[in-house]
């Protein structure tokens, strides 16, 4: 056997089990609502591809062909979001569609995020059919049962079967780490988020937008604060960029009620991941409101375009030890953060030095995805797991 042929037998097939994922792959078939886990899973599903591993994705139905490649990625279908009867739809058509699109995928590693029932679901099917099972952490809410985000306790029950049997389990971060294994009892392994590289980085006078906020309009995200941020400055510019999620819909029609009666905010609603870096362009801070999170996707993708960040949350204290923006504790204080640097240039283009630094450092793809390629491998050709030339039947 040629090496070349060597090197793609030893390569897992990999299926990404990310439900909401088409609206990234292919924002004019699905609606908006996907958050950065989905956005991470393509984000390592295209960089995947690019090296020559076999790549599919779960997803819903929204009408498309099953099977269908998206940037190389195939997309098997599972049921529509609305779809099944109350009370019966759990297990019809919900399970039973998302086990025969993974039986459709025949992968030999399944890869799911997001807390809840499809990681129980993923694993089990996984298990029974000889194959293997990641989970990756998306937030740090996951990481503990007494701040679990998931709606119902059968669907709890589900997410912890399966993070207990997961084969792999990759946390974000150290703390996560650390949460998993003193809340849980579950060993992980940390593998920092993926970035891609920013576009340009405008200076102070050229940015025309003087704090930008970009999240789905969640209740956990806390844009409130974001709206109180602004009454209390009324001299500086506020965008505010998230479309609605599943079930919140009324909050979001609340939020952007506010939003639009305040003359020095602009609200944007829904903006496609491929326009976002635009805005992150043209602004000059970027604010988090949230209490809890994993490792925010926007904080790189802010510190790609050389936007300072002001938060709540700063994972393994990067924003401070980085000089990355500025770590806040209550809103006075990040109102005060935010004054100053979206006024005092000299300030501003230091900082925004650092971040432009760092996010060359952090956006490497080579270094950023060699990790996720290792783990993938290893889990694949360790000590009894099956490879691509032995394949079980489904």
């Amino acid at each position: 056997m040629r090496q070349g042929a060597e090197d793609a037998a030893l390569r897992p097939r990999v299926c990404f089990v990310g439900l909401a994922n088409l609206s990234h792959l292919a924002p004019d078939l699905a609606p908006p609502g996907a958050g950065g886990a989905e956005l991470q899973q393509v984000l390592l599903a295209r960089a995947l591809v690019r090296r020559g591993f076999d790549v599919s994705t779960v997803v819903y139905d929204h009408g498309q062909p099953d099977g269908a490649s998206y940037e190389g990625i195939r997309a098997f279908k599972t049921f529509r979001p609305d779809a099944g009867i109350r009370m019966v739809r759990f297990f019809h058509p919900r399970w039973t569609s998302l086990w025969q699109a993974l039986r459709r995928a025949d992968a030999d590693i399944y890869y799911v995020s997001i807390a809840g029932m499809p990681v129980g679901e993923t694993v089990l099917f996984a298990h029974r059919h000889g194959r293997k099972a990641v989970y990756r952490v998306a937030h740090d809410a996951d990481c503990d049962p007494r701040t679990l985000i998931i709606r119902y306790g059968r669907d709890r029950v589900l997410y912890a079967w399966g993070l207990a049997r997961a084969d792999l389990v990759l946390a974000q971060t150290s703390a996560q780490q650390r949460l998993l294994r003193e809340r849980f009892g579950r060993s992980s392994r940390v593998i920092s988020s993926l970035a891609e590289p920013g576009g340009r980085q405008p200076a102070f006078a050229e940015r025309d937008i003087d704090v930008l906020w970009v999240a789905n309009i969640r209740t956990w995200k806390r844009p409130e604060r974001l709206l109180e941020l602004a009454g209390r400055l009324p001299q500086l510019s506020f965008h505010m960029v998230g479309g609605p999620c599943a079930g919140a819909t009324a909050f979001y029609e609340s939020v952007r009620s506010q939003a639009t009666a305040l003359p020095n905010v602009h609200f944007h609603g829904h903006v496609p991941y491929a326009e976002i870096g635009a805005l992150f362009e043209r602004a000059r801070v970027f604010t988090g409101t949230s209490d809890a999170e994993g490792f925010p996707n926007t904080y790189l993708q802010a510190w790609a375009h050389g936007t300072p960040v002001v938060a709540f949350v700063d994972p393994e204290s990067i924003i401070e030890q980085h000089g990355l923006g500025r770590p806040v504790a209550s809103l006075e204080e990040m109102s005060r953060e935010v004054a100053e640097l979206a006024l005092r240039e000299p300030l501003w283009s230091e900082m925004s030095a650092r971040c432009a630094r760092y996010a060359e450092r952090r956006c490497d793809s080579e270094t950023s995805i060699a990790p996720f390629i290792d783990a993938l491998l290893g889990l694949h050709t360790g000590p009894g797991a099956q490879t691509a030339l032995s394949p079980r039947p489904l």
